[in-house]
Parts: structure tokens; C-alpha cells; sequence
């Protein structure tokens, strides 16, 4: 997509890099957690206005910048999602949190993707009083890129 958010993503990301943080601890700055903050700066959460206003100063983005961060992002550009109840779940989670996932295993693996095929799961069963729930664990294969 080549929206105002996304490219605003791309820029957080080319700062974050040149200034050598982590999103630790650029969530640090804000009080919340790494990967809500990862999507918060990819456009996938829209923040406070006091969280963007310290993103702004840590990052040096302007004051356009900033109120674009506390802007709700737009969910109706993809496409239809499944209907199974269990796979939406997991294509809600890959829409609002995938490339966040993605910049953060990046930003500690370097550049590559997760294995699809050799990954580990586990579940486990977790009782609650309204319901049992459902925790489940995945671990997989980082692939670095090849160059050739």
C-alpha cells in the first residue's frame, strides 16, 4: 500500500536504524510494550496523543507527523477473510501485527524470513471461569536471505 501511514513506517523505521535503536526502547519512551509500539510506528495502531508526541522527539518527525501516528488505521483494503473462526483468528493477528513481527524478528535476526514448513507448536490448555483458553506457543526456523 502506499499510504501516508506506511511511508511514515518506512521513515520510523530509516530513523530508527540511523540512531541505532531497538523497540525496546523506544517503547520505553512512551510506557508500553515493544511490539504494541512496533505497530503503533508501522500504522497498525493509532496512538495517544502524548505517545506520539514522544516518539516526535525521540525520532525528530514534525508535528504532521506526530497527529498521522494518532490517526485509526484503515482496515478495509484487504481481501475477504476466511470464515473458519480458529484460521480468522490467525489472520487477524497476521493483518494487525505481521509486519510488526516481521521488523522485530529482523531487528534480531537480520534479514530473512521464518520457515513455514520446519517449525515447532505447542499448545496448552489454560482453565478460566469463563471458558477454558487456548495458549499456544510456535517457534520456528529463522532462514537468512540468500545473496547470490
Amino acid at each position: 500500500m502506499n499510504d501516508p501511514k506506511t511511508a511514515l513506517g518506512r521513515k520510523i523505521l530509516g530513523l530508527k536504524r540511523a540512531k541505532g535503536l531497538k523497540w525496546i526502547e523506544i517503547a520505553a519512551r512512551i510506557g508500553m510494550s515493544p511490539v504494541w509500539t512496533c505497530a503503533m510506528c508501522m500504522g497498525q495502531m493509532s496512538a495517544e496523543p502524548a505517545q506520539a508526541k514522544g516518539i516526535a522527539e525521540l525520532l525528530g518527525l514534525d508535528e504532521e507527523e506526530a497527529a498521522l501516528l494518532c490517526e485509526i488505521p484503515y482496515r478495509g483494503a484487504q481481501p475477504m477473510p476466511p470464515t473458519d473462526p480458529l484460521i480468522y483468528r490467525f489472520y487477524e493477528l497476521v493483518l494487525v501485527y505481521g509486519t510488526s513481527w516481521k521488523e522485530m524478528i529482523q531487528e534480531e535476526f537480520g534479514d530473512g524470513i521464518m520457515s513455514a514448513i520446519d517449525y515447532d507448536m505447542t499448545l496448552e490448555r489454560q482453565p478460566d471461569q469463563k471458558g477454558d483458553r487456548v495458549k499456544i506457543t510456535m517457534s520456528g526456523k529463522f532462514l537468512p536471505y540468500k545473496r547470490y
